[in-house]
């Protein structure tokens, strides 16, 4: 009883080292190899108001057991003495859902309760003394037994990672990823998916996949397919490079059998006479893994070129890697490959602050809306009589171009530049080569000033266009400031690692969901050393209504048509339908050949041009445009933002009185405000809505309770004019006065921050050390500032 008194009085991180940790050790635990404490494994995700961000908190398990590095098999989440040994149990099942391992336990110090998730076991819970804790090799078996894992197994899926020094720890879901394909090529599954959302890595999991597998011995000759070859090339130089000499390229039709790893461009080996029957200079079983990369596209229709490599190496176990699988009428990535394995979506990267949320401006175009029909006997620029019709928003730039159009489009994707950032990496997805080049002409016009300073500020950057090609990768590196403004048409939609990216400009039509995905891609990435932490799509073609689509942030259905014209399961009529770009056709219009080019093509599917009239004297105007932003649960705000503030206000406190005894309590406001915000509320778009003389305060009971607004003057007037300073000596006054001044002009930060003090016109006063002395001291100072907050928020 006497030690159970003792324990209650410790904190939870006391808990931790004197019980949970020494358990852990007596059970077989090696402290250094095997325990990893306080692990942040989440990187927080990024919370955008307005051009502020900043970063929410991580998630962060108290314990992660592993059996060996990198291969995790059981959470602890601890807490102190004053709760039960189970309150942590629901916590610890998130993380251990999220990590994705079997075990999760809960303690206070007293035991632990074990949940086991396999399914496999008789008892799910259990309590445990201390001395009770499963051995290492007793969670193996388990986790084995589970995992359907024998004996012979056990050398591949124990198989380490490739390391270095310098190297940057594999994030969790690419373990998980990892983990979950070599232990299904390990039970004996030769066709294998994984779903991985654009910018989280896919080839760099592939390649400790492959070098597990090589390493182990599992699989000794290994095929690596793309379809760009910049994708060939990085994966080379970059990812792979720890291969060495053990790897090669299929480059100018020539096979060397003597490597281990080989690298290929489908195109190279397969898709046009002179390299049809290159891979097949190969022996059939000559390699025992094949990894296909962006897997969606040609490889995943039956009758591809491509399929033909995958079909003469098929005793070769098979891994397809996307973030976009392809279901249409046509086309099945899950019926070649199967299920996939693992799937990390774009949803849970943003969740997870590794990849970029974005805002969306959107922008409706009068004749996109409303439609355009020529008057009688009207010609284009070039004499043509322009077919009597509607043309619409599908119509513009392919069959038909509104000069006035293009002219009003790049003139606001400039405003933006120019009201934000005119070096923000930008790329403008147009329809086609002839509207990429329109818009490149339409950009300079509108920017003399930076295009005389380097010509590269604005560039093309198509599949027919050496010199734009040629300054891709100066796009795509960080440090390189030029070209900024690139257009394109498909060359850009995938395979392009530009992570700078700040703007994608949608005036494209975008025909499938998976290249909506690919699109959205280029920006999500995330470089916090260059300040690229979000991204702003500009969408001039209703594209974005694609967020609200269920496929966006899941996995498509399978919709392939049989023989006789009957479909497994009834195909989508809106973004999911097939089209054009899911047929056969996209083996030749995917690669563009071996210069790694894009679907640019000006055809009009049938071999032939399409007519298209060109008009210069149909004015256009912007009916609409508003900013739409990334909500909490993954989809954009349309609603009104004051309602959606109300919401997410209400979600936290349920009244009026529940906020104000939280505000009243809380020794620092503006951890209330980071709360709030991390629950999603755009208070910086509501102050640009309301007001910005408000304080968060004031924003919070207005929109979220309907209570009148004080400004922060008035609330500082008011508080002059009650006899508060009065209880402070002149020299304190005169540093509260000071400090209620800067609160009326900036905000409650400023005065919660003892940095404060370290500028105008504070440093006026003295130094920090100086000023904090005239109260008494460093806590008599913090006690000012908190009475001060009070006052502020005293009812009028």
């Amino acid at each position: 009883m006497t030690g159970s008194l003792a324990k209650k009085g410790l904190t939870e991180q006391d808990i931790c080292t004197k019980f949970i940790t020494p358990a852990l050790v007596a059970a077989g635990w090696d402290l250094h190899a095997q325990i990893r404490e306080q692990l942040y494994f989440t990187a927080g995700r990024v919370n955008v108001r307005g051009k502020l961000v900043s970063r929410g908190k991580g998630k962060r398990a108290d314990y992660i057991l592993f059996y060996k590095p990198n291969l995790p098999i059981a959470v602890i989440e601890a807490k102190d003495l004053q709760v039960g040994v189970g309150h942590g149990m629901q916590q610890a099942l998130d993380y251990a859902e999220t990590l994705d391992v079997p075990f999760a336990f809960s303690s206070n110090g007293e035991g632990f309760l074990e949940h086991d998730r396999t399914g496999d076991g008789a008892v799910v819970e259990r309590q445990l003394t201390l001395a009770e804790f499963p051995t290492p090799d007793a969670l193996w078996a388990r986790y084995c037994a589970s995992r359907g894992i024998s004996p012979a197994a056990e050398p591949i899926v124990t198989q380490d990672y490739h390391s270095e020094s310098a190297g940057k720890p594999p994030r969790y879901y690419q373990i998980a990823a990892i983990n979950r394909t070599v232990e299904a090529i390990a039970r004996g599954q030769d066709r294998i998916l994984l779903v991985l959302a654009t910018g989280t890595g896919k080839t760099f999991t592939a390649f400790q996949i492959i070098w597990r597998l090589w390493k182990s011995k599992a699989r000794q000759r290994i095929l690596f397919l793309a379809d760009r070859n910049i994708l060939v090339d990085q994966t080379r130089t970059n990812d792979f490079k720890p291969f060495g000499k053990a790897m090669t390229k299929i480059s100018n039709r020539k096979v060397d059998k003597s490597y281990e790893v080989y690298l290929a461009l489908y195109q190279a080996i397969a898709g046009n006479e002179d390299a049809r029957d290159i891979f097949k200079q190969f022996s059939p079983d000559f390699f025992d893994l094949i990894v296909v990369d962006e897997c969606h596209r040609g490889s995943a229709a039956e009758d591809s070129a491509w399929r033909e490599i995958l079909t003469y190496f098929g005793s070769a176990t098979q891994i397809g890697l996307t973030a976009t699988p392809r279901e249409t009428t046509t086309v099945s990535t899950t019926d070649y490959f199967g299920e996939p394995v693992y799937t990390y979506s774009l949803k849970q990267g943003i969740e997870d602050g590794f990849l970029a949320p974005y805002k969306v401006v959107r922008i409706d175009i009068d004749k996109d809306l409303e439609g355009w029909r020529p008057t009688a006997g009207k010609v284009d620029v070039a004499g043509r009589v322009i077919e009597d019709r509607v043309y619409n928003q599908s119509d513009f730039d392919r069959n038909l171009v509104l000069l006035q159009r293009s002219e009003l489009v790049a003139a606001k994707v400039t405003e933006f530049l120019k009201a934000n950032d005119r070096f923000a990496k930008t790329i403008v997805f147009c329809e086609d080569i002839e509207h990429a080049e329109r818009m490149r002409s339409e950009l300079v016009s509108l920017n003399p000033d930076l295009c005389a300073r380097d010509r590269r500020y604005v560039m093309r950057i198509t599949g027919d266009s050496p010199e734009g090609k040629a300054e891709l990768d100066n796009f795509i590196h960080p440090e390189q400031r030029f070209p900024v403004v690139v257009t394109t048409s498909k060359l850009m939609t995938t395979g392009v690692d530009a992570q700078t990216c700040k703007v994608v400009v949608l005036d494209q039509n975008i025909r499938s969901m998976s290249e909506f995905k690919q699109i959205i891609g280029r920006g999500t990435r995330i470089r916090e050393d260059f300040g690229k932490l979000y991204f702003t799509i500009i969408d001039f073609r209703k594209a974005t209504e694609m967020f609200a689509d269920p496929g966006f942030d899941g996995l498509p259905l399978q919709v392939l048509v049989g023989p006789d014209g009957d479909t497994e399961v009834e195909a989508d009529e809106g973004h999911g339908a097939a089209t054009q770009e899911d047929g056969p056709s996209a083996t030749a219009r995917d690669g563009e050949g071996n210069d790694g080019g894009g679907a640019d093509g000006d055809g009009d599917g049938t071999g032939g041009r399409r007519v298209k009239y060109v008009v210069g004297d149909v004015p256009v105007s912007v009916l609409k445009e508003r900013v739409m932003y990334y909500g909490r649960d993954g989809r954009l705000v349309t609603e009104s933002l004051r309602d959606y503030a109300k919401t997410a206000v209400q979600e936290q406190y349920s009244s009026l009185d529940a906020f104000l005894r939280r505000w009243n309590e809380a020794d620092r406001k503006q951890a209330i405000v980071r709360e709030l915000d991390e629950q999603g509320l755009l208070l910086d778009a509501v102050a640009d809505e309301v007001g910005r003389d408000y304080s968060a305060f004031d924003l919070v009971c207005h929109v979220a309770f309907g209570q009148p607004p004080l400004t922060r003057r008035e609330r500082a007037a008011n508080v002059r004019k009650r006899d508060y300073f009065t209880r402070y000596g002149e020299a304190a006054r005169a540093v509260l006065d000071v400090l209620l001044t800067k609160y009326a002009d900036e905000g409650i930060d400023d005065i919660e921050d003892i940095n404060v003090l370290k500028v105008k016109p504070l440093t006026v006063l003295g130094t920090p050390v100086e000023i904090i002395q005239r109260f008494g001291g460093r806590d008599a100072y913090l006690a000012a500032v908190r009475a001060l907050e009070d006052e502020l928020y005293r009812a009028s």
